[in-house]
């Protein structure tokens, strides 16, 4: 479909999502399910808060309060959703992204994983603020054991404001979570007519509606109200992670690497009991000599350093400029720091500390 006419698509349907709040009622396509007969989807939403759920306030022009509207809410103000599936909506949080927190995701876990054992739904849709959505969705990745279709979506425009995104994204990610071809896709993430894996999914741009993009992989497809297209096959399905029996995980803490960088960053989090460190470095993940032997001292205490990088994309690889195997360090590779700390935290709790099986699990 030409960019012009995704745009259209979009803003027209950005205007129906407002006209939802004064109930007035618009036809919508007919799903693929009912013109094959067969009984709706069942989708479960999980409403946690964030962009998407907030309101204006009127202290600026673009202020807004995060988690001010149910999941209920939200659904009901979509003319036409109701048509993709038998929907049914849960609050398990009414926050901004920015207090993400462990007790959220394991009840997020818990409640998925009920869903799942008692087969009560076909597909799940977490409602999320966009600052952390994609930590949320690779720790759910990592712990989830499903071929169930499990979607985040968000906004980066609140409910009450003109031409908000929320709910053309929440239909799209209805749309997603109810459709057979979505099994077996691991966790998803869809805003702005696009569709990204959990892994590679990033947010790269403070305000703009197409600011999740997934720089080293690119997009797995593409959903709008009249098509639904992946772009590559369903991938292997990997090993998963435990979870203690309850909150927290293990403490990891993200060292931003800088110019004129010394050891005292990296000293502080040993002393406020840090299990793991991940270096947020320059380039290649490199940091300031005092850092990197900070870091070595860390190493030798026993706690698990991992370098990654603070550039936005690309790959960092072990033993070059920094000895690694000398060190005691494991790398990210493709990871961000943000999900190299939620991959390690994991690792972590299921006893997962030496350097080389550290790597391994972030080979895999």
């Amino acid at each position: 479909m030409a960019l012009h006419s995704l745009r259209s698509t979009r803003s027209a349907r950005t205007i129906v999502g407002l006209a939802a709040a004064l109930t007035i009622g618009l036809a919508s396509p007919v799903s693929a399910q009912q013109a094959s007969g067969t009984a709706l989807a069942k989708v479960l939403l999980l409403g946690t808060g964030g962009t998407i759920a907030g309101q204006a306030n009127a202290r600026a022009g673009n202020a807004y309060d995060s988690g001010k509207v149910s999941a209920a809410n939200l659904i009901a103000a979509i003319p036409g959703i109701d048509k993709l599936a038998q929907i049914s909506a849960e609050q398990i949080s009414s926050i901004g992204s920015q207090d993400m927190n462990d007790k959220v995701w394991f009840d997020l876990v818990k409640r998925i994983r009920a869903a799942i054992d008692n087969k009560e739904v076909d597909g799940v849709v977490i409602t999320h603020g966009t600052d952390t959505m994609e930590e949320t969705a690779f720790f759910l990745q990592n712990v989830l054991d499903t071929d169930m279709p499990v979607v985040l979506v968000g906004s980066m425009r609140p409910s009450t404001a003109i031409g908000a995104d929320g709910p053309a994204n929440l239909y799209d990610a209805m749309r997603v979570a109810s459709a057979p071809e979505s099994r077996g896709r691991g966790v998803l993430v869809v805003l702005n007519d696009t569709i990204h894996a959990a892994r590679w999914v990033q947010k790269t741009n403070t305000t703009s509606v197409q600011t999740f993009r997934s720089p080293d992989a690119g997009p797995v497809g593409y959903v709008d109200t009249g098509s639904l297209r992946f772009l590559t096959a369903a991938p292997a399905k990997g090993a998963k992670l435990k979870l203690p029996d309850a909150p927290p995980l293990p403490r990891v803490d993200i060292i931003y690497s800088h110019a004129n960088m010394d050891a005292a960053e990296v000293e502080d989090a040993v002393k406020r009991g840090a299990k793991g460190i991940v270096l947020a470095g320059v380039g290649d993940g490199n940091s300031s000599k005092g850092a990197i032997d900070a870091l070595a001292a860390a190493a030798k205490q026993g706690v698990v350093v991992l370098r990654s990088t603070r550039v936005g994309s690309g790959y960092v690889n072990r033993n070059v400029e920094v000895e690694d195997d000398k060190l005691g360090f494991a790398v990210s590779l493709d990871l961000n720091p943000q999900k190299a700390r939620v991959l390690l935290e994991l690792l972590i709790a299921n006893g997962v500390t030496e350097s080389s099986a550290v790597q391994q699990a972030f080979a895999r």
